[in-house]
């Protein structure tokens, strides 16, 4: 993974072509890169990333960003209950106990 200004891009590599092709991830818009060493995809991926901005701003419109910050979860009503629970018992929101949960597991 890649990550530059805040955006992130994935890379892969294709055997065949013998070259790095990548897209910046988490965008409704399309950006892509591709390079024939790490260095060039690298090079490449900021490239793209400077060059949709310049875009944006030229045509006056905000660039997508990769991540709101906001995650919508469906969960069984019984699951909910218990978190909130939980949650009043640490004196803590909901939204802190699932937040505090998650950064938990993704350091795991």
């Amino acid at each position: 993974m890649l990550e530059y200004k805040g955006y992130t891009g994935r890379v892969e590599f294709d055997n065949e072509a013998d070259i790095f092709h990548g897209e910046v991830c988490g965008l409704k818009d399309v950006v892509t890169f591709q390079g024939r060493s790490a260095r060039e995809v690298k090079v490449a991926f900021r490239d793209s990333i400077d060059d949709y901005l310049e875009f944006c701003s030229a045509m006056g419109q905000e660039p997508d960003k990769p991540f709101s910050g906001r995650l919508l979860v469906r969960m069984p009503p019984s699951l909910h209950r218990d978190l909130h629970n939980t949650a009043l018992a640490q004196q803590k929101s909901l939204n802190a106990l699932i937040v505090a949960v998650l950064e938990k597991r993704s350091n795991a």
